[in-house]
């Protein structure tokens, strides 16, 4: 299995999350399980990571999940174009939600009657 150097942007990314939302973590001691500084904060390659990191804290960010689960360079990522967050699309898909799908299509609909009145 090849494993790859993370890039700047997954290390900040894992380092907020763990942060953020790792319960096992402390500002203090680090990873309270195991009594010592937390090993997702100094990690530098793709491969084994801590088990309650993968199942618990990494699905919050599933661009980032998809990125460590691959073997080559980042996966292609898309802007959405109403909220502006990246994401991974699935085939068309343009949005990243359903939510944006139909703030999209209110806006659609917004601008369609504007040009049939005016």
């Amino acid at each position: 299995m090849g494993y790859r150097e993370l890039t700047r942007q997954e290390k900040t990314a894992i380092r907020k999350l763990v942060v953020q939302w790792c319960v096992n973590y402390d500002r203090d001691t680090g990873c309270l399980p195991l009594d010592c500084g937390c090993y997702m904060l100094g990690k530098t390659w793709t491969g084994p990571m801590c088990r309650y990191f993968r199942q618990a804290v990494l699905p919050n960010e599933p661009v980032l999940e998809a990125s460590l689960a691959s073997e080559g360079s980042a996966l292609k990522t898309r802007p959405c174009p109403i909220c502006g967050r990246a994401f991974l699309p699935e085939g068309r898909t343009r949005y990243c939600s359903p939510g944006c799908a139909k703030a999209a299509l209110r806006q659609q609909k917004r601008d369609y009657m504007r040009k049939k009145r005016g």
